[in-house]
């Protein structure tokens, strides 16, 4: 046994360690042992009785709450069991709000201890209700724009559009007690920056990471940035390929405009506004990737994302209004929207990853065409090893000698370098004899 995010071991009892007990009470419970080391060996405590009765006593004097605590006797000596149950409700330690996280304890401030407590009270981010706005200062033409594409997309009735603009905030469920929600300001205000650090879109280019060659921000309520960020994606960032049907025009884009839309809609909808960071979008030579500031959702995986959905976005109201109109099919669904849609295009499956700062979407170009392949300077062996492999799905180091006639240490190398350097196959199946190399986007 060792320290986890839901174990902690302590040599002797000192009453701050109430303070862990507050945060295991405020995150997912826990246990903590009094009486053995940080390697969970015994090192026995000689007032062993009386820490059974003070305990629960400082506790809920401090805390407020009920704790299960347990003396064991062994062979070594004596150690105590405090059991500590998740409480629905925030706890506090003088009011300090603790939180245990991973193995370690954190002190909850600023926009995390408020985004606790609303979680705690069953609210997002997004609905909590800000005074001294009225719908006179939302923008009207914002307003006139929803109800367009509210009604062309057939989520109201006809009728909306002679509503007052009262009536349909109010249907939207975006005011609480005469109050505008945060999220009636995203939407609808003319400059929601005023009341929301950090509420808008930087795109940028970048030939290598900390090479950024140019860059615009795209400020506005969320349905202008949704519509700017778009065209501007596409006139200025994303290349075309022109051909021409008889007399028609056909432009081909390197990323498919639903996929796009779809990750753009997906940023806003689960984006952590409290965070004060905007949603960000490099674009590369090869590849494309949208990060924003936020969290799946507790105890879930990418993979979970991709197989389970979560019944509601991050922010939900957000998420309502642009559903009703028209630019979100349905909840959860995002996730395989963009995947099929690549597929459909002849491009790599998108690559979906999180990390401690937010949340991140990557489409890749067609890395398997031969414009592109003939662009990265392959050799002929492993342009030969891509043919064969588009044909069968798969190749392993032996039909790589076969095929190029080369030793197994020739056939290492190169297949290592499209793995490793070129990014263009990957590994199948366990490292040895019957291991097999498929694209990367397979």
């Amino acid at each position: 046994m060792s320290e986890n995010q839901s174990i902690e071991f302590k040599e002797t009892w000192k009453d701050e360690y109430l303070k862990w007990i507050c945060g295991f009470a405020n995150a997912n419970g826990g246990t903590i042992f009094i009486g053995k080391n940080d390697k969970g060996e015994i090192v026995p405590i000689e007032n062993a009785k009386k820490l059974l009765e003070d305990i629960p006593n400082k506790v809920k004097d401090t805390l407020g709450i009920l704790v299960d605590v347990n003396l064991h006797h062994t062979v070594k000596g004596d150690f105590i069991e405090i059991i500590v149950e998740s409480y629905p409700y925030p706890v506090n330690y003088k009011g300090q709000y603790h939180y245990r996280s991973g193995a370690t304890k954190q002190e909850l401030k600023g926009a995390a201890l408020d985004k606790f407590l609303l979680q705690r009270k069953g609210k997002r981010w997004d609905g909590v209700p800000l005074p001294n706005i009225s719908v006179a200062e939302l923008k009207q033409e914002a307003l006139d724009f929803f109800r367009k594409r509210a009604l062309k997309s057939q989520r109201i009735e006809e009728d909306v559009l002679t509503d007052s603009n009262e009536l349909l905030i109010e249907n939207l469920q975006l005011i609480e007690n005469a109050f505008l929600k945060r999220a009636a300001i995203l939407l609808f205000h003319p400059n929601p920056e005023k009341y929301i650090t950090g509420a808008f879109i930087k795109i940028g280019f970048f030939e290598t990471d900390d090479d950024l060659k140019f860059q615009d921000e795209i400020h506005g309520n969320l349905f202008e940035q949704i519509e700017k960020a778009m065209d501007l994606l596409f006139t200025k960032y994303i290349k075309a390929e022109i051909s021409y049907e008889g007399i028609n025009r056909v432009e081909k884009y390197e990323y498919p405009k639903d996929a796009v839309r779809e990750a753009l809609l997906n940023a806003i909808a689960h984006k952590d506004y409290s965070g004060g960071v905007p949603i960000q979008i490099s674009v590369y030579n090869d590849k494309i990737i949208f990060w924003n500031e936020g969290q799946l959702p507790e105890n879930w995986t990418v993979e979970n994302l991709l197989t389970k959905h979560p019944s509601k976005p991050y922010n939900p109201d957000i998420a309502n209004a642009l559903f009703r109109s028209g630019y979100i099919e349905s909840w959860g669904r995002g996730t395989l929207k963009m995947i099929k849609v690549c597929i459909d295009a002849g491009l790599p499956k998108p690559l979906y990853y999180y990390d401690m700062s937010g949340f991140f979407v990557e489409f890749r170009k067609n890395i398997f065409s031969e414009k592109y392949l003939k662009s990265l300077g392959l050799s002929d062996r492993q342009e030969k090893a891509i043919i064969f492999i588009k044909e069968k799905g798969k190749i392993s180091n032996s039909e790589y000698q076969d095929l190029n006639n080369v030793s197994k240490a020739t056939a290492t190398r190169d297949l290592s370098e499209l793995v490793e350097k070129y990014e263009i196959l990957r590994r199948a199946g366990d490292i040895g004899a019957g291991t097999n190399y498929v694209l990367i986007g397979s």
